[in-house]
């Protein structure tokens, strides 16, 4: 190998042990957050955009992922909690595909949380796949509405979140649930993902109930209904 390449590799495996920390984080908010009665949790895995990544690391993340749908998905359906996975499957490989359909169907029926993983997805992409399945069912255009379009999207059967929440000092929402996030309130903080864990849980949460949820209405609209 040469220097460009052992100086590649020394720059990748930070990042290699992050992921794998990373798996770890998760199962700590996915916990903290049936703890706190929240009902749905979205994270945002693998875009789209990731295959860009080097291709080591696109490997590392592959195995990451179905190492934890084999590994974890028993520990989810044990406490209740439903696993589902959204964006464009075609992209992984069969055994991963294979994983998720079975984890999805043996978690169905729990109601504890919705967990959801975006995986080889981008919000753009979502929409698109929206407006094609519209297209395809025969809707004339002047037909299309808000309601319509939102039927069509990857999580339509789940609330639009309440709180998004980007770790690692970044302040910006990365093609992530554009549709769904017209309204969501935004918390951004420094703490690194596989730093991320209960306590900066609750501050976030924290965060959002201090705000005021007006949804175009004024403040005195808001407390009139309240």
């Amino acid at each position: 190998m040469d220097g460009n390449g052992r100086w590649a590799k020394r720059r990748l495996m930070p990042r290699v042990a992050g992921h794998r920390k990373g798996v770890e984080a998760l199962r700590g908010v996915i916990r903290a957050c049936a703890e706190r009665g929240v009902s749905h949790l979205t994270v945002f895995a693998f875009s789209s955009e990731n295959w860009r990544r080097p291709q080591e690391e696109v490997t590392l993340l592959m195995e990451l992922f179905m190492r934890a749908l084999e590994n974890e998905v028993a520990r989810l359906h044990e406490n209740e909690i439903r696993f589902r996975v959204i964006g464009d499957l075609s992209g992984f490989s069969e055994r991963i595909q294979s994983l998720i359909r079975d984890a999805e169907a043996l978690t169905l029926n729990n109601t504890r949380l919705t967990f959801t993983v975006a995986a080889n997805y981008g919000g753009r992409w979502d929409i698109v796949q929206a407006v094609k399945r519209l297209m395809e069912s025969g809707v004339a255009p002047d037909a299309v509405n808000e309601a319509l379009l939102a039927q069509q999207l990857s999580v339509a059967d789940v609330p639009e979140p309440d709180l998004f929440i980007r770790t690692g000092g970044e302040q910006r929402i990365s093609n992530f649930l554009l549709w769904q996030l017209a309204y969501t309130e935004l918390h951004f903080t420094d703490a690194l993902w596989p730093d991320f864990d209960a306590k900066a849980l609750d501050a976030a949460i924290t965060s959002y109930r201090a705000r005021e949820r007006r949804f175009g209405r004024t403040s005195d609209q808001v407390r009139a209904s309240s």
